[in-house]
């Protein structure tokens, strides 16, 4: 059997557990796992992310800083674009199939003793995102890796990563989002990914509310671990657009940094940048070490983050981003305006029905030209005509189509029409591995052809 795939069938078996919409505050059950395992997670540094929106561009830009420090790196995210084994990377690149398929096979006696302990007690076995989570441990703790940057899958206190000891908790913007699992308010939400707030432990986050900053200080406090908030003790100073990116001066924890190249559109992005730089600077020098300036260029030149504002297409140009809430769908609005120069957007819309749609909606469609909408190919997608009566409410022309292949050619040929059109496809995560992959496949770097 290739390893290509025992891999997939590891996939296989993961996708038969509860799937990533199966939620419940029940840390104990994979830290079970990893006990049973020799705890593989305390093995390596962590840097341990959440937020609403950014964790894994911030997750990726802090990686591959480390990665640049010749440490050896793991790099733990989701959800992914194309194949399950992007989610779990080392240094810098998928888990090796084999890899993936070995530690498989090492943790699957434990998983059977789990789960039976679990059906013992009349409760659920482990589910795919807690299984995912114990297998990227190992796989970190196998290659080995120096240091894990792990992106929280939803909340904090309760997450499956929360198993992991973070040295560095880092917050991304905290907004309303899962607000059935993870409360009503910015507040509550706050309060749960405080949660990943360890003992004597530093955190970092980015600007937030007045009422997520007093939570996360009375959390941080309160395990007497330090906290340093962009804006008060680091911040960019400076930034503006550059030939594939952006340029950005930033003040530091431990240094001030001008003049530095991200490859990465969208004045989010330098801020998700700043936010990673803070967190790098607490676990590697303790806030007080400045990071050496050629190791930040090669760190910061080298990052990319797919499905994130990523240029997919040219002639017309077209544009893929995950933005899958309202929060995420201001930060495009505004990416759109500030990083390229287009009269008009073609809006290639997508959306889980189990996400705010009306707000993703209300969000773009006043600032595009018209509307495509489609869906993603999921059980959990909400239907186009649904969309498409959201954005008639804004006025917005809009046209519906029965899959995202079908929309993207209509989008394409409407912006083939003009030199000052583009298109951008957005509304879920897995609406733009699609993209990606059809945009590969039909080759729409090589420009329109009707």
């Amino acid at each position: 059997m290739s390893d290509r795939t025992r891999a997939d069938a590891v996939y296989a078996a993961l996708l038969e557990r509860q799937g990533e919409r199966w939620v419940e505050p029940r840390v104990e059950r994979t830290r079970r796992a990893l006990e049973l395992l020799g705890d593989p997670q305390r093995t390596y540094r962590v840097i341990h992310v959440t937020g609403t929106n950014g964790k894994t561009s911030t997750s990726r830009i802090a990686e591959s800083i480390v990665r640049a420090h010749g440490l050896r790196t793991g790099l733990f995210t989701s959800p992914h674009l194309q194949r399950f084994t992007e989610r779990i990377t080392v240094d810098g690149e998928p888990i090796a199939d084999a890899a993936i398929a070995d530690a498989w096979d090492e943790i699957a006696p434990i998983v059977a003793l789990v789960d039976d302990e679990l059906e013992q007690k009349d409760e659920p076995p482990l589910t795919f995102f807690e299984l995912l989570t114990v297998l990227a441990f190992v796989c970190f703790a196998d290659a080995p890796v120096d240091v894990a940057v792990v992106e929280v899958g939803m909340g904090g206190s309760w997450d499956a990563t929360n198993t992991a000891d973070g040295d560095v908790a880092v917050f991304a913007p905290i907004d309303i989002d899962h607000a059935d699992k993870l409360g009503d308010t910015i507040g509550e939400i706050a309060t749960v990914k405080a949660g990943i707030i360890k003992q004597g432990a530093a955190a970092v986050s980015a600007a937030q509310t007045p009422a997520a900053t007093s939570v996360l200080a009375s959390a941080a406090r309160a395990r007497g671990a330090s906290l340093a908030v962009e804006g008060e003790q680091f911040g960019l100073l400076d930034q503006k657009l550059a030939v594939g990116g952006q340029l950005f001066t930033l003040r530091g924890l431990a240094a001030t940094y001008e003049e530095l190249y991200l490859p990465l559109y969208g004045a989010h992005q330098g801020h998700n940048a700043a936010l990673a730089i803070a967190a790098v600077e607490s676990l590697i020098g303790g806030g007080t070490q400045a990071i050496a300036a050629d190791v930040l260029a090669d760190g910061l030149g080298n990052v990319t983050s797919p499905g994130r504002l990523q240029l997919v297409g040219i002639a017309p140009t077209v544009i893929v981003d995950s933005a899958h809430n309202p929060h995420g769908a201001r930060s495009l609005v505004a990416a759109l305006g500030d990083s390229f120069d287009f009269d008009e957007w073609g809006l290639v819309l997508g959306a889980f029905a189990d996400k705010d749609v009306a707000g993703i909606v209300g969000t773009l469609a006043p600032a595009v030209a018209h509307v495509f909408a489609t869906a993603p190919e999921s059980d959990r997608a909400e239907e186009p005509d649904a969309v498409a009566d959201l954005v008639e409410q804004t006025e917005t022309p809009v046209t519906v189509h029965r899959d995202l292949a079908e929309a993207a050619e209509a989008a394409r040929a409407w912006a083939a029409d003009s030199e000052r059109r583009a298109v951008v496809i957005a509304g879920s995560v897995f609406l733009a591995g699609e993209a990606v992959v059809l945009a590969e496949a039909e080759d729409w770097k090589s420009g329109y052809r009707s």
